[in-house]
């Protein structure tokens, strides 16, 4: 009878052994490329990248699930990925790029969706599926966010941006959109190293780097097994 190799708990479907799997995710815990594990490791290019994008969906699915966030301060904020802007085409987006909608809870963590458009009905349907009613939202200026309390948000301060304003005090309120442009900021100098995304990876690679910016570093590892433990490839 032919000996059969140890099963695989995070990657079911595989022939890769386990202590292979887990060299593999360690490494795309540390964010090395695809190159760079598959030489490291001496997996073929092509199935790191299998397995990369997988755990990208794995990623993904678990953002998702999580429920939405207890009352607080959120920051609201929407970005631009993609193409550079091109001369001549005015408004928010022009030029191809993808929009995207952030959320940053004070002290707490981001949500990063990709929406079809900067409108206000595509904003706050995000906005009304993640955030409590009891939670006061800081904002820039964007229409996008009017009639947040009309909706039934218990309190919308906003910086205007276009008037050189990015923070302000109002009483004991501070309000600014930092923390979530920190994170446009991660986002933006991690995906750089891609030299260009595909679009249609693009949500994976946000909810990537929103993982990312929620996780620190030396607890990526070991989050990542957990999720596998639950959810195998």
């Amino acid at each position: 009878m032919a000996h059969l190799p140890p099963r695989n708990r995070y990657y079911r479907s595989s022939r890769l052994s386990e202590p292979a799997f887990r060299q593999l995710v360690r490494l795309f815990a540390l964010d090395l490329t695809a190159t760079a594990a598959a030489e490291l490791t001496g997996i073929t290019r092509k199935n790191v990248n299998t397995i990369y994008h997988r755990l990208r969906v794995r990623l993904a699915e678990a953002s998702v699930r999580v429920a939405p966030w207890s009352a607080g301060d959120v920051e609201v904020d929407e970005a631009y990925f993609g193409a550079r802007r091109v001369r001549g085409k005015p408004g928010r987006g022009a030029g191809g790029k993808t929009p995207v909608i952030g959320l940053r809870k004070r002290a707490g963590k981001v949500y990063a969706e990709v929406v079809p458009d900067c409108s206000k009905a595509a904003l706050q349907r995000v906005i009304r599926g993640k955030v409590p009613l009891a939670s006061v939202i800081h904002s820039d200026s964007w229409a996008g966010y009017d009639g947040l309390v009309d909706v039934g948000y218990a309190k919308h301060y906003r910086v205007r941006h276009a008037a050189g304003e990015y923070a302000r005090h109002e009483g004991a309120v501070y309000t600014h959109v930092n923390g979530i442009e920190s994170f446009w900021s991660f986002a933006k100098q991690r995906l750089a190293k891609f030299h260009g995304v595909a679009p249609h990876r693009f949500h994976l690679h946000l909810k990537e780097c929103e993982w990312r910016f929620n996780t620190p570093r030396p607890q990526r590892y070991r989050a990542l097994l957990t999720l596998l433990r639950q959810h195998p490839l």
